[in-house]
């Protein structure tokens, strides 16, 4: 479609598609005006004068459909002269600029965006050319190829492999122009409407209220495996269970990595888990959110000193079988559910607080990384581990207050229209009595299966030399955080036994195992005895990196026990009774 501007400088016309953004389209038109011109006071309008004119930077990410524009529409652009043109800016939905986002990626998003993907096949019966040739039969196929995932039993592609296939379906290689390929989902009414109407609820047009909605299985998913460092840390987790009946949830740190059995997979790596402060109770938990914020933001900032992150949560659901040998009951499965309608309002919760930074996204920010695990009894009534994300669409439907849990767990009930939400006609797409793919309506519930996206998991190959960024060398002895219930706490007697124990055995080696422990590292961080510097070398002592050997370690370690502030935390566990 073609738009023509109208502006001080005379008409300009430019070539755009209908879903392109405001912002993406006046990129296109800057070159054409004076180069004196403010892009920081870019006013328009859809008639001459000031009177009804939008600032761009409040409406730059709604796209040409949504602000109502067609081919052939002249829009007016206002604009003031600034003395200084030496500063090129830009326009974006989320600064007052114009200039592409600048955003600061993940290491491993940084590493994939470099790579092709391409899935290598071997020569065919069919194929008529030398060894050194290459024809349709035995080229490489495209990261997204259906056929592949369907054989190898993938179910979901991985982002990036999402990421290529929509970018070269909207970028073309021989574009003269480019278009973010990604946009985050956004099901709010817009109450800034530039129609010229109040707001809602006093008024609502086509442009401000979110069209009808088809849910849809999503295709891809932003992290394809969850790896738990050691076996241990699960069975230590699940511990609390055993020794108490009751429910328990905790929070994974870790990194991401590369996933070489997916085409430019990812997977998230559980380095450790913390338990925050909760009721938990044999059917399930309670958890005040709002309590426990500024304690997690206390967990977040020691753990990215360690080089972690908050990657994802973790909660059991277990019922002990009654047969005395361990076995739990199945209670998630093909024919129950998976996840419930309130674990999946959950996730999206906790999704949304942990946006994936993307630089391929019109807002800088696409989806999220962030997993869901539950530690349930499977099929033969073991103990297991099912691990999943929700979708794009379940994130802005929880974002937008359209959905609630319900009493049956596969069901989420839609909300009703209010003064301070509108909630659109939910479609979602069914098989009918006949085997025949139908559009059904979702209200007033639909199921929870199309907000879904199963994640594989495991742990480390034996035969996989590769290591992690970082690990520790002890899970379970020192006692984790929160947990009076199983008559454990975390004061000076346990560390006095943990690490002075050692140090009077001189047995160094076992004090520098004791030291690299997650949950004895957060706990010597509440102390506050060590200076930052002596922080800094003990953080050196115990986390194993590529960047350290053993013996680095080691002379960490021994600087680190002739420091005064280690000297004085010894003396004070000495004297502790």
């Amino acid at each position: 479609m073609l738009l023509r501007f109208r502006s001080r400088d005379g008409m300009h016309r430019v070539s755009c598609e209908l879903n392109d953004s405001l912002g993406t389209v006046l990129e296109k038109l800057v070159p054409q005006l004076d180069a004196s011109a403010d892009l920081n006071t870019f006013m328009i309008n859809d008639k001459p004068g000031d009177q009804g004119a939008h600032p761009v930077r409040v409406i730059a990410g709604k796209s040409l459909e949504e602000l109502g524009l067609k081919h052939g529409d002249i829009v007016f652009v206002n604009y003031s002269l600034k003395e200084n043109t030496s500063q090129s800016v830009a326009v974006s939905s989320t600064t007052t600029t114009i200039n592409p986002l600048r955003v600061k990626e993940l290491p491993v998003d940084v590493e994939l965006d470099e790579e092709k993907g391409l899935i290598p096949r071997k020569r065919s019966d069919l194929c008529k050319h030398g060894d050194k040739g290459m024809c349709e039969y035995c080229s490489p196929l495209p990261p997204w190829d259906k056929e592949y995932h369907e054989t190898n039993k993938i179910k979901h592609i991985s982002f990036h492999s999402y990421l290529q296939k929509v970018n070269s379906q909207v970028n073309k290689s021989n574009g003269s122009s480019y278009m973010s390929p990604l946009s985050q989902l956004n099901y709010k009414i817009d109450r800034h409407c530039s129609n010229g109407h109040e707001p809602w609820p006093r008024g609502i047009c086509s442009k401000c209220q979110p069209s009808a909605i088809t849910l849809q299985q999503q295709e891809f998913r932003m992290v394809d495996h969850v790896e738990f460092q050691d076996s241990q840390l699960v069975n230590e987790f699940i511990e609390s269970w055993r020794f108490t009946g009751m429910q328990r949830i905790g929070y994974l740190y870790g990194t991401y990595a590369k996933y070489d059995s997916t085409p430019l997979g990812i997977k998230a790596i559980v380095e450790a888990i913390y338990e925050p402060m909760q009721h938990d109770e044999q059917d399930g938990l309670t958890m005040d959110m709002e309590s426990i914020m500024e304690e997690m933001k206390q967990i977040d900032s020691t753990a990215k000193e360690m080089g972690l992150s908050r990657i994802g949560f973790i909660f059991t659901d277990l019922t002990d079988a009654g047969n005395g040998d361990g076995s739990v009951f199945c209670k998630r499965h093909k024919d129950s559910y998976f996840l419930t309608s309130f674990e999946i309002i959950m996730a999206a919760q906790h999704q949304l607080r942990h946006p994936n930074v993307c630089k391929y996204s019109e807002q800088g920010e696409f989806s999220s990384k962030f997993v869901t695990c539950v530690v349930s009894g499977n099929l033969d009534g073991e103990i297991d581990i099912s691990s999943y994300q929700v979708s794009r669409e379940a994130e802005a439907l929880v974002d937008a207050d359209m959905i609630s849990g319900s009493t049956h767990p596969t069901m989420a009930w839609i909300n009703e229209t209010t003064n301070e939400r509108y909630v659109p006609e939910l479609f979602y797409m069914k098989q009918n009595e006949y085997g025949v793919t139908v559009k059904a309506n979702a209200k007033p519930a639909f199921p929870v299966d199309y907000l879904l996206v199963s994640l594989t998991h495991g742990f480390p190959k034996l035969e996989d030399e590769e290591s992690s960024k970082l690990q520790f060398l002890s899970v379970k002895g020192f006692p984790w955080a929160n947990r009076q219930s199983m008559g454990q706490s975390q004061d000076y007697q346990e560390l006095k036994k943990w690490i002075v124990n050692p140090i009077n055995d001189g047995d160094f080696n076992k004090l520098q195992e004791r030291l690299s422990n997650f949950h004895t590292l957060l706990y010597m961080k509440t102390l506050d005895i060590l200076s930052p510097e002596e922080w800094q070398l003990l953080l050196k002592t115990a986390i194993v990196s590529p960047e350290t050997t053993a013996e680095d370690r080691s002379e960490f370690l021994f600087q680190l026990v002739s420091t005064p502030g280690w000297q004085t935390l010894v003396m004070i566990l000495q004297e502790t009774a």
